[in-house]
């Protein structure tokens, strides 16, 4: 389990800003803007790593005490935390997290922004907004929406100052073990093996690139305005079908685009011998029809343009030919 946390550079403590999720793609990029604008910054995971020009932190957010401690004297929290793919350990853990950061924020007075997925608005027939209801059609979206919920409603209630900031599935440089387009298409593509694709090659799907959801999530912890709602973290819009991503970042690494598509059944089959991809099997709804996420809100709020996705594969497939895509 990791966590993410920044904060502010300079003497006074309270400018701290946390980020609860260590190690993880966004919340090293986060790390790395806030870092940039000249704040100090503090990641805390269960076992941090050191990094250039932050404060580390070992803590288990699942424990009060620990969330306590990495939130104390914190201006703004950024839980960026990942847990293993695995709903056992996601119905376990995530409703003390969620428990432990409200009271630990309350505490504390900190701001919290919770970097959130969109599981809990299931299947949604055109664009995913910030005014979907949450309809999941999985277990997984099920608890997503359940704590979402919780933290809103302390939001409204006044015990809190929180917003949910949400990403569409991401891809980038060094997203390779948590992005599906990273591992199924450019790493593949990378080692000279055919890309794979999940259920429907012909299906649109919108996909964040990480720059731009830490460029985000730094925008909306510097803006007294952007509390206490939910957000969508700019994503290109138009996005590309599974075949039209395939032929890009193979171009880009100037490779053959080769591809297989990986049907449902093969996936359930698979989740017999591996826990990862029998968790994937819920969530396949999300590749077999369109995925759109519509992230105008936030543009038009920040004067924000999106990485275009010409521009994302080609930064990512740059990172695999120089070797910092790993």
């Amino acid at each position: 389990m990791s966590f993410c946390l920044s904060l502010k550079a300079n003497s006074n403590t309270m400018s701290i800003h946390t980020i609860l999720g260590a190690g993880g793609v966004i919340a090293n990029r986060l790390a790395r803007e806030l870092i940039r604008h000249q704040l100090p910054v503090r990641l805390v995971s269960r076992h941090p790593s050191p990094f250039p020009g932050a404060m580390t932190l070992a803590a288990d957010i699942t424990r009060a005490d620990d969330a306590s401690a990495a939130v104390s004297g914190s201006a703004v929290v950024y839980c960026c935390i990942g847990l293993k793919y695995d709903y056992a350990v996601w119905r376990q853990a995530w409703p003390l997290i969620m428990n432990n950061l409200i009271e630990a924020c309350r505490q504390a007075n900190a701001r919290l922004i919770f970097f959130d997925n969109v599981y809990m608005y299931g299947r949604v027939d055109g664009a995913m907004t910030e005014e979907t209801p949450y309809d999941p059609d999985s277990r997984k979206g099920d608890l997503r929406a359940r704590i979402a919920t919780q933290l809103m409603s302390e939001v409204r209630k006044g015990n809190i100052t929180a917003t949910i900031a949400r990403a569409a599935d991401f891809y980038g440089p060094g997203a390779d073990k948590t992005s599906v387009f990273n591992l199924l298409v450019f790493q593949r593509l990378f080692k000279d093996q055919k890309a794979q694709w999940l259920v429907n090659l012909h299906a649109r799907h919108s996909f964040t690139y990480t720059e731009d959801a830490a460029r985000a999530l730094y925008l909306l912890g510097s803006d007294e305005n952007s509390w206490n709602q939910v957000w969508h973290l700019p994503t290109a819009a138009d996005p590309l079908t599974g075949a039209g991503y395939i032929a890009s970042a193979a171009a880009a690494l100037g490779k053959t685009p080769r591809s297989m598509v990986l049907p449902k059944w093969m996936i359930r089959i698979g989740g017999l011998f591996d826990k990862t991809t029998a968790e994937l099997h819920e969530m396949l709804y999300q590749y077999e029809y369109g995925y759109l996420f519509d992230s105008s809100k936030f543009e038009k709020a920040y004067n924000f343009q999106p990485v275009s996705y010409a521009e994302g594969i080609n930064a990512t497939a740059n990172a695999y030919t120089n070797s910092t895509g790993f």
